[in-house]
């Protein structure tokens, strides 16, 4: 991506633990408008902690989180609420609820955080499985569909409130590669046309490489992060001998899991 793309979330000083465990140590990092930005990392590094501190899930140890200028870390009431609707976040796995039909699913967040009819809600939650490709699955119940499928409705669902930017946790997680390929291409589709920002946490390195325009690297051994940059730059070029490593899978005592 270009430089001189606007920067829509700004993360300054962030300080992530849990009690006394500092899992990730004063980094800072922008996420620029309309890019696909992944965090990626060896297990254990902190990506997943990384975007539940972003979208708000838990409350740093220290720093800030702007959205377009707005700090969620200190906002509250009707400015953490606006700030809020910016966002859609699918989770690892899914999180739909098995009670309720796909429409069901999307319609939730509408119901939460808006007070339109029920049939305009009944429509979008339609356009919005259209966009995912599962039109005509409105009835269906989760449990009927494949794990692809499931994840293709959580998108849905995350985009019920047209977000400026959407957050996926491992969204390839168990799913075969011919079906990962297929979500890898929804996101860049969803990037590209509906002008979609996308942060997403993975290890899978096709998709790392399909999909990405930037990635920052963590590393749980600082705490911090290690490298940043365009995938195939990072492979290729990097002068940190385990980003090389990670990127062209390579064994080696040193790498960090």
């Amino acid at each position: 991506m270009s430089t001189d793309k606007e920067v829509i979330i700004r993360v300054e000083n962030l300080t992530a633990a849990y009690g006394d465990t500092v899992v990730i140590d004063n980094i800072s990092f922008d996420v620029k408008k309309g890019e696909v930005f992944v965090i990626l990392g060896g297990s254990g590094c902190g990506k997943s902690t990384v975007l539940k501190q972003m979208i708000g899930l838990y409350q740093p140890a220290s720093g800030k989180i702007l959205f377009e200028g707005e700090n969620i870390v200190s906002a509250e009431g009707k400015e953490r609420l606006e700030i809020i609707r910016k966002i859609g976040v699918m989770y690892q796995n899914g999180a739909l609820f098995g009670s309720m039909t796909l429409l069901e699913n999307i319609r939730l967040p509408m119901e939460e955080y808006t007070d339109l009819p029920s049939s305009a809600m009944d429509l979008i939650a339609s356009m919005k499985l259209n966009l995912v490709g599962l039109h005509g699955f409105e009835n269906h119940m989760p449990s009927e569909l494949s794990g692809g499928m499931q994840k293709r409705a959580a998108i849905a669902r995350a985009m019920a409130l047209d977000p400026q930017i959407i957050f996926l946790d491992e969204p390839s997680a168990g799913l075969d590669p011919i079906t990962s390929a297929e979500l890898d291409q929804l996101v860049l589709s969803l990037a590209r046309n509906l002008k979609i920002t996308f942060v997403v946490v993975t290890h899978e390195l096709p998709s790392i490489y399909t999909i990405a325009d930037r990635v920052i690297m963590l590393d749980k051994r600082t705490k911090g992060i290690v490298a940043e940059g365009e995938p195939e730059t990072l492979r290729d070029q990097s002068d940190n001998s385990w980003v090389r490593q990670f990127f062209n899978r390579e064994v080696s005592s040193g790498v960090s899991e």
